[in-house]
């Protein structure tokens, strides 16, 4: 199945894509929670809500019609992983990690798909990194290798856009990795059960106004889904609607010779195979 949360009236609502039509499910089932993360916090069976609506016949919305807000449009915790594709390693002039770089985003840093990616007025140096978000689906701390994927209720695109000077101006890459309107983050939401175990060999691109920057597969990584979250839940409690975005392959802008950033007027897209396509402008913050 594929779930978004979309924009109405004010608020959000959540969204069953059946091809290029969307079910509200709030608009059947009233006392669902209105965005994704809401919904999983609360226990909401998701998947048992979405197949009531299908049996039911419910009115269909125009996907295209819609302005969608990120998948999750408020996560607890956004868990990112540094350097987790070898080759991009390489390209960054690191040694291959023997334990995950994780660091953190804020929810404030989130856009949805088709919203604009903002070129900071501080920096020009602004570049795309193509990557798998995990989506958390129950409580879970102590994971074992073996039942991790068990607590992933799905997967979505993510473009970690990152304010390359700022992200070096510290040992910390906090500040480059949480300009406004830098993670873009949809458009759904693909139920884990709908994809391989882990969401492996999937083929994962970024795009730059049409030309290939980002093309490797998610069987590249080095700690893969599983692996990931069984070390974060080593010391760290995940909760439904978490999300754990995957790290990025090799191709990105400052590790190119020379160094190409995205700049106003640019279009970016995050592709993942079964998963879906990401799409966002470049827009400058004006002064």
């Amino acid at each position: 199945m594929k779930f978004l949360t979309f924009l109405h009236q004010g608020g959000t609502r959540i969204g069953l894509q059946v091809h290029d039509s969307v079910i509200d499910l709030n608009a059947h089932t009233a006392e669902l929670p209105t965005d994704l993360g809401a919904a999983l916090a609360a226990g909401v069976n998701l998947q048992e809500v979405a197949q009531q609506a299908l049996a039911s016949n419910a009115p269909r919305l125009s996907l295209a019609e819609l302005e969608l807000a990120p998948v999750v449009p408020s996560p607890g915790k956004i868990i990112c992983l540094g350097l987790n594709y070898e080759d991009h390693a390489a390209e960054s002039k690191r040694d291959r990690p023997d334990y995950p770089w994780f660091f953190l985003r804020s929810a404030t840093s989130l856009m949805a798909h088709n919203a604009p990616a903002l070129l900071p007025r501080v920096s020009e140096r602004f570049d795309w990194e193509a990557e798998l978000a995990v989506v958390i689906g129950k409580r879970c701390k102590h994971l074992t290798y073996d039942n991790a994927l068990d607590a992933v209720f799905g997967y979505s695109c993510f473009n970690d856009i990152s304010v390359r000077d700022y992200q070096r101006k510290s040992p910390q890459w906090t500040i480059g990795k949480n300009f406004d309107a830098t993670g873009g983050f949809g458009p759904v939401l693909v139920t884990a059960d709908e994809l391989p175990a882990g969401a492996r060999e999937l083929r994962i691109q970024c795009r730059v106004n049409g030309a290939i920057m980002q093309d490797a597969n998610t069987s590249d990584m080095i700690f893969d889904v599983a692996e990931t979250l069984r070390l974060i839940t080593e010391g760290l409690t995940l909760e439904p609607g978490d999300v754990v975005v995957m790290g990025t392959p090799a191709g990105v802008g400052q590790a190119r010779t020379p160094p190409v950033f995205m700049k106003d007027g640019d279009v970016v897209e995050v592709e993942i195979e079964k998963v879906g396509l990401l799409r966002n402008p470049v827009v400058a913050e004006k002064a």
